[in-house]
């Protein structure tokens, strides 16, 4: 039983792993974020 849950959670790591390197090669978005407002009422 403590076999098969280690297993388990080995798996589960190493599907993590896969996840996080396949998503490291994308660029942040370069537009976006916080934006200065005006007009008024917004001195």
């Amino acid at each position: 039983m403590i076999r098969r849950a280690m297993v388990a959670i080995g798996m589960g790591a190493l599907v993590a792993a896969a996840v996080r390197l396949r998503g490291s090669g994308v660029a942040p978005p370069r537009s976006g974020g916080w934006r200065e407002l005006s007009g008024p009422g917004l001195d």
